[in-house]
C-alpha cells in the first residue's frame, strides 16, 4: 500500500491555514502551480476533495477539515519530538510510571500528587509484577518504576533505586478486633488479611517465628486495593502500612492496633540513566526526598 506523502501534506496545511493559494505561494517563495500540483496529488491519494473555491479564497471541505486536524496533530507531534531531543522543554510528554501491583494506590497518588497539581504533564500509569515493569524500564517504555525492593540485575543492567519513603507496617481493622490483651492473642484469635508483597511477608514471617504463634490468616492477597476493601468490610485485620487505609482510619471506620510489629515497608523509585530524561522526574523525586 502506498504511504502518505508528507511533503504534499505540508503544502496542504500551509494553504489551509492561509486560506489563499496566492498568498501561500508568495510566502513560501514557490509558484502557485507547484502548490496546486502537490495538493492535487494529495487529493488523489486520499480520494477526497480538500477545498472548495469561494471567490478568490479556498474553503475547506468536510474531508479537508478532517485532514487539517490530522495534519496539525502530526506536525505537533513532530514539534514534540524536536523539543524532547533538543531538551528545550517547550512541549510536554507523558510521564510513564510503572507501579508494583501490590503497591498501595494511596501511596501512588501521594507520589504523583505534585505532578497532578502542577497540571503541566500527563501521566501514563501501568501496574504489574517487578520483572515485567523492569523490562519496560529497560526498553524505555517506562520512565520510572515504583516498588518496595531494590532490584537485582540479572542481565547486566544496573538500576538506580532511590528510597522515597518508608512506612511502618501495622494492624488495621474493626475496632472490636483490636480488643486483645497481647499481640500474640491478636495474631492467633483474629482473622488476618496478609499481602503477598515480599517485604511485608518476610517481616511478618520473622515476627510469628519470634513470637512462636500460629496466625489466623483468612486471606493472602496480591493487591493492596483488595486488602483495603476486605479490611474496610470487616472481613479481617490487614497487615499493612497505614497509608493503605488512610481514608478509613481518618474517618474512624477502621482502627489501628496499639501493638507494634517492628518492621517497615520501604518504597523505591527505580530508574535508569537516560540521555533524554523526562523533565518532571528529577523534581518529583527531589520532592519525595524532602517530605
Amino acid at each position: 500500500m502506498e504511504t502518505l506523502n508528507y511533503h504534499h501534506l505540508r503544502y496542504f496545511r500551509e494553504v489551509a491555514t492561509e486560506g489563499h493559494l496566492g498568498r501561500t505561494a508568495a510566502r513560501l517563495n514557490i509558484s502557485q502551480s507547484a502548490i496546486s500540483i502537490q495538493i492535487k496529488q494529495l487529493e488523489d491519494r486520499i480520494g477526497q476533495s480538500l477545498f472548495d473555491r469561494v471567490g478568490r479564497s479556498l474553503v475547506l471541505t468536510e474531508a479537508g477539515r478532517i485532514a487539517l486536524d490530522y495534519a496539525d496533530r502530526i506536525y505537533s507531534t513532530g514539534d514534540e519530538l524536536l523539543s524532547t531531543l533538543n531538551q528545550t522543554g517547550t512541549v510536554s510528554r507523558p510521564l510513564r510510571v510503572g507501579a508494583l501491583s501490590t503497591l498501595s494506590r494511596n501511596f501512588q497518588l501521594q507520589f504523583l500528587r505534585p505532578l497532578i497539581a502542577n497540571g503541566s504533564f500527563n501521566i501514563a500509569l501501568k501496574s504489574g509484577n517487578t520483572k515485567l515493569l523492569l523490562e519496560d524500564l529497560t526498553t524505555q517504555i517506562l520512565d520510572v518504576v515504583l516498588t518496595t525492593e531494590v532490584p537485582h540485575s540479572e542481565t547486566g543492567v544496573y538500576f538506580a533505586a532511590q528510597k522515597i519513603a518508608e512506612q511502618t507496617v501495622g494492624l488495621h481493622g474493626r475496632a472490636d478486633f483490636m480488643v486483645q490483651e497481647t499481640l500474640s492473642d491478636l495474631l492467633e484469635n483474629v482473622p488476618l488479611i496478609l499481602p503477598t508483597e515480599s517485604v511485608i511477608r518476610a517481616g511478618f514471617e520473622n515476627l510469628i517465628v519470634k513470637l512462636g504463634v500460629q496466625p489466623n490468616i483468612v486471606a493472602n492477597v496480591d493487591d493492596m486495593a483488595m486488602v483495603r476493601l476486605l479490611a474496610r468490610d470487616g472481613i479481617g485485620v490487614a497487615v499493612a502500612p497505614a497509608v493503605v487505609l488512610a481514608d478509613e482510619i481518618i474517618a474512624g471506620s477502621v482502627a489501628t492496633s496499639p501493638f507494634e510489629l517492628g518492621f517497615v515497608e520501604p518504597f523505591y523509585a527505580v530508574t535508569l540513566p537516560r540521555k533524554f530524561p523526562h523533565p518532571a522526574l528529577a523534581d518529583l523525586l527531589n520532592r519525595q526526598q524532602q517530605l
